[in-house]
């Protein structure tokens, strides 16, 4: 009897299990680096079997995490809407509240050629973006930045964060369709923002 009650099978299998799921996770974040890198030079003509190559992993294992190319532009999305949403977060909480909401918009034009591209591709593939929860976070954290700004004079009083996302959008479709020059782009920033501050704003 004391030997049936000798399980010694799930403690030895337990660090094995753990080490598994550690190295699944790491293929997965991988893949998405990857795919982001892959998908943001290419576009629509790239291929899963490059994702794969420049992973550094199987064809294999990019389907065992993402079975369809539809399921890993999902993903992709969904980690570029969390990524916005933490680096909007940390300037609403450390920036200067007279500069972080600027920089916030300076940012994300600059990079919307690269994430633009990947939502051309689910539009293409007629996929909606299901990525409610960090978009809902990204705009608590613009409403924050918005607010911060005000408080620091920065911004006009009858802004809300609705009208800057409508602004944010329309430039980053545009960098991306006009393929804006760093100065033409530095220049138009610079007009949006003499609208979004008062008469009197600092700097």
């Amino acid at each position: 009897m004391p030997n049936d009650q000798r399980v010694p099978e799930p403690d030895a299998s337990a660090g094995p299990v753990r080490a598994l799921r550690a190295d699944a996770q790491r293929n997965r974040t991988r893949i998405l680096e990857a795919a982001e890198a892959v998908f943001a030079a290419k576009g629509p003509s790239a291929s899963t079997e490059e994702i794969a190559q420049k992973a550094g992993v199987g064809i294999g294992t990019v389907f065992r995490h993402f079975p369809t190319k539809e399921s890993l532009l999902k993903a992709i999305m969904h980690a570029v809407a969390v990524r916005l949403a933490e680096e909007t977060r940390a300037l609403a909480a450390q920036g200067d509240p007279a500069t972080a909401l600027f920089t916030f918009f300076t940012r994300t034009v600059e990079q919307a050629a690269e994430q633009k591209t990947v939502v051309d591709l689910l539009a293409q593939a007629g996929i909606p973006v299901t990525v409610a929860k960090p978009v809902l976070a990204l705009r608590e954290a613009v409403e924050v930045l918005v607010g911060r700004a005000q408080q620091a004079g920065a911004v006009r009083s009858d802004v809300r964060a609705p009208e800057v996302m409508a602004l944010l959008i329309g430039l980053c479709q545009a960098s991306l369709h006009i393929r804006w020059e760093p100065e033409l782009r530095a220049r138009t920033l610079a007009v949006v923002f003499a609208g979004l501050r008062p008469a009197t704003a600092p700097g």
